[in-house]
């Protein structure tokens, strides 16, 4: 039985794959801190193989690396926590998949790893789609308060609502 925050998250998930599938479009996910999270709850949605081609989960910068295509250099000047990142692991997502859609998530979790700069909580997001040969990409960082699990929940969450924004501007496809 889903948790009742579970519930919303799963109604968001529900409401990316209707627009997914209206759009006759695929995603992917490339996650960090959530360890999978979004790829668990979309693939709680009946019928999410229409929809969903694949995840990655990267959590180290030679996971990122190695699946999503980040560069070292993107790595170095940024780090692993920044929108530049979470941008590079979106686009690596398309591009290493069927996807024409992709959702990116980097950040720290806690209880530690934070810094002056970087506190605990601070989660770096991207959204990229692929239209008539373009891709573009669009990114925000959050700081969320709360325990681990409240801070991945949240940026679960924002990465889903991220998606239906991201959807809602597409026009619908005649079938």
């Amino acid at each position: 039985m889903l948790k009742t925050s579970d519930k919303a998250l799963l109604a968001l998930a529900q409401q990316v794959g209707a627009l997914l599938k209206q759009n006759g479009l695929m995603l992917a996910t490339g996650e960090s801190c959530t360890g999978g999270w979004i790829g668990q709850i979309v693939t709680a949605v009946p019928g999410s193989s229409d929809w969903f081609d694949r995840g990655f989960i990267s959590y180290s910068n030679l996971a990122k690396q190695q699946m999503l295509l980040v560069t070292p250099m993107i790595l170095t000047r940024f780090g692993a926590v920044s929108e530049q990142t979470a941008r590079a692991m979106a686009h690596g997502a398309i591009k290493m998949s069927a996807a024409q859609v992709a959702v990116a998530v980097t950040g720290i979790a806690g209880p530690e790893g934070g810094t002056a700069t970087k506190p605990v909580g601070t989660v770096c997001f991207a959204w990229s789609i692929i239209n008539q040969e373009n891709q573009s990409a669009s990114s925000r960082t959050c700081l969320f308060n709360g325990d681990r699990e409240a801070i991945r929940r949240q940026a679960v969450a924002t990465a889903l609502q991220g998606l239906l924004e991201l959807l809602k501007d597409i026009e619908p496809r005649c079938a």
